[in-house]
């Protein structure tokens, strides 16, 4: 180490007033009064926290919506020789997959914790887990009693939202309570499934599954009254709210540009508290960065900068620049959307996947949290040894093992 650790406070003091005075912040004000607790809330805004919690995080429901949705529709005539039991091929109408945030995988345990949140709070039972609509036609049985004209449908609940995240942070008040991070995103899930038959004239309850598909009809047209031979009726109003339906590409972030970079002048190690490991850059493009003890051959792979620093109710937001190999610390773009993925150091460039949210410790304390700006992960380990890789994790690692010491050097 090039510095003994008594400097710790005052390295952190440093960060914290030029990262004040680059924004030209007043103090702070006081934090409002915590909303009144969610249904299947945990953890709530004000609550203290502690240390081991800077690298943690848990969500907060800030909106939700509900809306029947069709996912598979099919427009058929039944004359009277032809009523009992047929089995009906629908086609696919709209697909509906289960994502919160960037990931569509469901890996990690914030997205299942918030998913969980989301049920609650609306007494339904949603999906908790990847998983998806069918994308494929699909056959429905069904009993005709009647003759007439039917829409067969598959449809469910797709439920929507957005979330926002809880983390550890100091408070003007005094100790660690939990707080509204910047961190926010989207959700999706949906319902169980439902498959039923539905005619013009009959009566069903608004805002319900089987409404939306009777929606679908092509009630009071020519089509609707006109006499037909059993079996298919094209539907206009099915065709053309499919044709409405446009799929998102998600996908990477677009490639980044070069930055300009304003580094504070301070340089630091990012240690595992109390111990000799601490973040070291990688020396090959295809390496992570991993957590390895300091000495001479370090090469300045384990001295951090913090750039075009922010600050915003507390909270510093920063890229990390390697002063060993001159790249800034980013989660791959390739596998940000999943649980685990390794950090690694690339060009810098103005991108989301190089910010990071920094928690921090009451004053004279230098432990900190670390959270991906795009992804909303918290940075931690696995297990404590020398060439362990620092990866993301959804909630952060609940053991303490993501709260590290931003040391002066």
């Amino acid at each position: 180490m090039r510095r003994t650790r008594n400097r710790l406070g005052r390295g952190l003091g440093a960060l914290i007033a030029s990262a004040t005075a680059a924004v030209g912040l007043a103090a702070t004000p006081a934090a409002a009064a915590p909303a009144a607790p969610a249904a299947g809330q945990t953890v709530q805004p004000g609550q203290t926290c502690t240390a081991a919690d800077l690298g943690t995080r848990h969500p907060i429901i800030k909106s939700t919506e509900v809306a029947p949705t069709i996912t598979h529709f099919k427009g058929w005539y039944v004359t009277d020789g032809s009523t009992g039991s047929q089995s009906v091929d629908t086609s696919v109408q709209d697909t509906i997959s289960v994502s919160v945030g960037v990931n569509g995988n469901i890996q990690g345990n914030f997205q299942v914790e918030a998913l969980g949140m989301v049920g609650g709070m609306l007494g339904l039972n949603v999906q908790v887990s990847y998983t998806h609509t069918s994308t494929t036609n699909k056959s429905i049985s069904w009993d005709f009693r009647k003759p007439g004209y039917y829409g067969l449908y598959e449809g469910t609940k797709k439920v929507t939202g957005t979330y926002g995240s809880l983390n550890c942070n100091r408070s003007d008040a005094g100790g660690l309570k939990w707080v509204e991070g910047p961190d926010t995103g989207s959700y999706t899930t949906y319902t169980t499934l439902e498959e039923g038959a539905v005619r013009c004239e009959d009566k069903v309850p608004a805002n319900s599954i089987m409404r939306k598909a009777q929606d679908l009809l092509d009630c009071g047209s020519a089509t609707a009254t006109a006499k037909h031979p059993a079996g298919p009726v094209p539907s206009a109003k099915a065709e053309a709210a499919k044709a409405e339906k446009s799929v998102k590409a998600t996908g990477s972030p677009a490639p980044a540009t070069r930055a300009a970079l304003d580094c504070q002048p301070g340089v630091y190690k990012i240690d595992v508290p109390g111990k000799p490991l601490n973040w070291s850059a990688p020396l090959l493009a295809n390496d992570g960065i991993r957590l390895r003890e300091s000495n001479w051959t370090s090469a300045h792979l384990d001295n951090w900068r913090l750039c075009n620093v922010t600050e915003h109710n507390g909270i510093i937001e920063a890229s990390l620049w390697n002063w060993g190999n001159g790249g800034c610390a980013t989660i791959p773009a390739g596998i940000a959307n999943q649980e685990q993925a390794y950090l690694t150091t690339v060009r810098c460039g103005e991108d989301d996947l190089q910010r990071f949210y920094i928690y921090r410790d009451v004053p004279g304390s230098s432990k900190i949290g670390l959270q991906n700006k795009y992804t909303g992960s918290m940075m931690g380990h696995d297990r404590y040894a020398d060439g362990e890789l620092i990866r993301q994790y959804s909630s952060g690692r609940q053991d303490g093992t993501g709260t590290y010491t931003l040391t002066g050097v």
